[in-house]
């Protein structure tokens, strides 16, 4: 078990106490978060949750048991698919159930072990468990992913996607028919307030814009093709929920579990389809496509067929 005890800075005036946390002591917010759930938080000798506000000069309490870093665990994944290799990057095809990267509290395969496993060497730069990963797709979300292997592309293309050069092409299948039926969703995106897992559309958030286009309409939902203009966790499951229109399947943010039965998914309808970046080694624009995977193929057929 470890502790701290300190007055609250003025700087965090204001604060959750989850957000204050991984700024005082370099918690991530999701293990700031267990930490204050668990009790081991405290304000002037008061038991405080992770939603609580901070006031400046009141004395914190802070007490928890440290976590073991995640590691990187070779595993072999016959579904994860290779598009592209070369001395740079590797873009791979991302099965569902794979996550980008060792997390805590993640037990299953990652795209680091399966390319680890696969014998490919991946850039050291990032932290050990996130070395060579410039972007990230849910586990529950297939598709494609570029992972950096040189310190020159690591450096390449975290700047291409921070300056937003990066064109990130999803197909998503909604629950309803999206009004206006093609149209963009500038809403920023931030924790939910009382889900640890989750996120939400809050004043507090990070500005977050998705443009949508609908390709297909059937009786109760449809496929649109969505443009991300920025990459925040969750974006287009948020920002679709937050219109009233869900993912089919998506039962985090809302869907209704009768259609996603009907249609035999057991996670959100929601695939990256295309990606396009300069290539950090040649500057040339390079771009690559997916297809529907098995159970969204599936699910899309019943809908074309009702």
């Amino acid at each position: 078990m470890e502790s701290r005890s300190l007055p609250v800075p003025e700087g965090l005036a204001g604060e959750r106490v989850d957000a204050g946390l991984a700024k005082l002591l370099g918690f991530s917010r999701t293990f700031a978060a267990e930490v204050a759930e668990a009790g081991g938080v405290t304000v002037d000798g008061v038991p405080v949750g992770k939603s609580d506000r901070l006031e400046p000069g009141a004395w914190l309490e802070v007490s928890w048991t440290p976590k073991s870093e995640p590691t990187i665990v070779p595993v072999v994944v016959p579904e994860l698919g290779i598009v592209h290799d070369d001395d740079e990057v590797v873009v791979i095809d991302k099965p569902v159930g794979v996550a980008a990267h060792p997390s805590m509290g993640w037990e299953g395969p990652t795209v680091l072990g399966a390319l680890a496993g696969a014998g490919f060497r991946i850039s050291t730069s990032g932290s050990a468990e996130r070395a060579g990963i410039v972007h990230r797709l849910d586990a529950g979300t297939s598709g494609l992913m570029v992972v950096a292997k040189s310190e020159r592309a690591y450096t390449s293309l975290k700047r291409q996607f921070r300056e937003r050069e990066v064109d990130k092409v999803y197909h998503a299948v909604v629950q309803g028919h999206p009004d206006p039926l093609a149209g963009t969703i500038d809403a920023p995106i931030g924790r939910h307030p009382s889900h640890s897992w989750k996120f939400a559309v809050t004043a507090e958030g990070k500005p977050s814009v998705t443009h949508y286009e609908t390709l297909e309409a059937f009786p109760s939902a449809s496929l649109l093709e969505v443009h991300l203009e920025t990459g925040r966790t969750h974006q287009i499951r948020v920002h679709m929920a937050a219109q009233r229109h869900p993912c089919v399947g998506d039962s985090m943010y809302g869907a209704d579990p009768t259609i996603s039965a009907r249609l035999g998914l057991s996670r959100q309808w929601l695939h990256a389809m295309r990606l396009g970046f300069r290539h950090p080694g040649t500057d040339d624009w390079v771009e690559f496509e997916s297809h529907y995977p098995d159970d969204l193929q599936h699910a899309l057929d019943i809908l074309r067929a009702s």
